[in-house]
């Protein structure tokens, strides 16, 4: 129950305080004990002059003190809760309390400290600051401010405790910008908190008025480059992330100006300090480089940051969206992690390269699956991209899958081509380092491959229900045989276990260093074959197209006389016509290339 107060009584008292003479008094600054009950008058919040139209539960985050009812006031070790009695215009309040309250024991001043709200269960304690999670509400908005008083002076003469914010108070207001007409029904967030005291890593706004949204945060840094405001509007997801550290101090207010364009945020200004008014940064918010699709779950990339912030979007979770690409894509002096970096991770939508080109793709790695795509899940697919200049070099020493597109591969690859270099240890390939399931259709290599056990121009492994259709590698394969392993390497495929093999082709050298006393099988077209191979063709340093092989083969080398390359084109189209496909070869130049009908 809370402690009622009698407005007449405390009035009274006031009066008779300022009634005391220092003769009165007898000379000394001593008083009569339990006379002068300390009736304390509390300012300090009130920013702006406008009340709410109505009450609300707790304190006004406008600064003035409609709302609050108690407070803690705390002298020496003991503290009381006290009642607040709101001004007319509750720019101020009086801070007294009816039963046993604390009394002046002499004229001299008084150290008190107070806050709200308060723990009931232990008043004694100043609680955490610890705001609400979804503040979109007012009520929430509001129940998460906190105010306090820490250890002021109080004078006999003029009773006055100053109050301030526990609170940081951060404003948002959208404009719309290219490619929008207007920003009403955006979602915005603070992202990248702070969890400490269990405080909510991210907030929902308050939608305050007009296009301007609030909220309340715990006193905290949010650090340079990360994300820090979110905006939701028009199916597209955008961030702003701070050039600086923003310093997010208790009774400051934070008013960010914000654009909102289809290709990012645009920061116009910044204002900090008061409650009311500040000054401070401004400049280009960092963009974020994609455009979401809330409808198809697709992200469309435009530029590298893009793709980088898109691979920590599938690391973190999000493994499920489709992802295309807009334009060709420069990652020169990109620090790369794959999209998928494991298991837990591997991707499960679709990516669509629009047959754009990405260069520049550059990165060595003690990682175990490295490439464009770390693990590709079976319900993954990656198409239509051509990887230009690519330079991956894995130092896994245990193993690890290595490719160009992707490392370790379970889904669908289509119409995707590689040029450059790729180096590994074990599962090497210029397209893909295994491919366990799944299919690899459409590609090619032309990437200079080396590694130590199953390694192969287009594929260093192929497994299980894998099959390959209409691929073929122009570069050379170099195999750095492990001298306990067992080796297999191929111009195509190193180890081919899948369940078919149709219509592929390899021209580049196969070459090996060492020796090992487990088995070497290396060939020029592949090195180990456990399944069919159908219009298969090489033409290279090696004489034998296939090291070992337990299946029937269609493997065939092209001679230049008796077997030239428009026979081997003829042949392959025949098969891939009679499986059915959509691709054919077609012998513009000195080797085949493909296209889809």
């Amino acid at each position: 129950m809370r402690h009622r107060l009698f407005i007449p009584a405390a009035t009274a008292l006031l009066f008779a305080l300022a009634a005391c003479t220092q003769d009165e008094l007898a000379g000394d600054n001593r008083l009569p004990e339990g006379e002068y009950p300390v009736v304390i008058r509390a300012t300090g919040l009130s920013v702006e002059a406008t009340p709410l139209a109505a009450p609300s539960t707790r304190a006004s985050v406008d600064g003035d003190w409609q709302g609050v009812t108690s407070v803690a006031l705390k002298m020496g070790d003991a503290v009381k809760e006290y009642t607040v009695t709101a001004s007319t215009d509750f720019k101020s309040a009086t801070l007294s309390r009816e039963n046993a309250p604390y009394y002046w024991t002499s004229r001299d001043p008084i150290t008190v400290s107070a806050w709200w709200p308060f723990n009931n269960a232990d008043i004694t304690q100043m609680p955490a600051v610890k705001v609400a999670e979804d503040q979109s509400k007012l009520a929430d908005f509001q129940n998460s401010d906190f105010i306090s008083a820490e250890n002021r002076t109080v004078e006999f003469n003029n009773p006055t405790l100053e109050f301030t914010h526990r609170t940081a108070r951060v404003a948002i207001e959208l404009k719309p910008g290219t490619g929008f007409t207007s920003v009403a029904g955006a979602t915005v967030r603070l992202v990248s908190l702070s969890a400490d005291n269990g405080t909510p890593t991210a907030i929902k706004t308050y939608n305050a008025s007009g296009n301007t949204y609030e909220a309340l945060t715990a006193p905290q840094t949010v650090v340079a480059g990360k994300p820090f405001v979110r905006v939701e509007l028009g199916g597209g997801t955008f961030y702003f992330r701070p050039q600086n550290n923003v310093v997010l101090e208790a009774g400051s207010r934070y008013k960010y100006t914000v654009r909102v364009n289809t290709t990012g945020l645009t920061l116009e200004g910044c204002t900090i300090g008061s409650w009311a008014d500040g000054g401070g940064e401004s400049g280009a918010a960092e963009d974020l480089g994609y455009i979401y699709d809330s409808n198809t779950k697709t992200y469309t990339v435009y530029n590298a940051n893009g793709l980088m912030n898109i691979a920590e979007l599938v690391n973190g979770g999000k493994s499920d969206i489709n992802i295309t690409l807009d334009t060709d894509i420069d990652l020169t002096g990109k620090d790369w992690t794959p999209i998928g970096t494991d298991y837990d991770n591997s991707y499960k939508g679709t990516f669509d390269g629009g047959g754009h080109t990405i260069t520049g793709l550059t990165f060595t790695t003690n990682d175990e699956y490295a490439g464009l795509f770390g693990w590709l899940n079976r319900a993954g697919t990656v198409k239509n991209v051509v990887m230009e200049g690519v330079q991956i070099t894995s130092n896994q020493i245990y193993g690890g899958s290595i490719g160009g597109v992707a490392g370790y591969s379970w889904g669908t690859i289509e119409n995707c081509s590689v040029s450059g270099s790729v180096s590994g240890t074990v599962y090497v390939g210029g397209v893909v380092g295994a491919q366990i399931g799944g299919s690899i259709t459409g590609c090619s290599s032309s990437a200079t491959v080396k590694g130590t056990v199953d390694v192969g121009g287009v594929a260093g492994q192929t497994n299980s229900s894998a099959t390959l259709t209409a691929c073929y590698a122009t570069g050379n394969v170099t195999i750095e045989i492990n001298p306990a392993k067992n080796i297999a390497g191929g111009s195509l495929v190193g180890m081919n276990a899948g369940s078919s093999l149709l219509a592929c082709y390899a021209t580049g050298n196969v070459t090996s260093t060492g020796s090992s006393t487990g088995k070497v099988h290396i060939g020029g077209f592949l090195g180990n074959n456990y399944t069919t191979v159908t219009a298969g063709y090489w033409k290279n340093n090696h004489e034998q197209g296939i090291g070992y092989n337990r299946e029937s083969t269609g493997a065939t080398k092209v001679d230049g006389s008796v077997v030239t390359w428009q026979k081997a084109v003829d042949a392959m189209n025949t098969a891939l016509q009679n499986a059915g496909s959509r691709w054919r070869y077609e012998l513009k130049g000195a080797l085949p290339t493909l296209m889809k009908q």
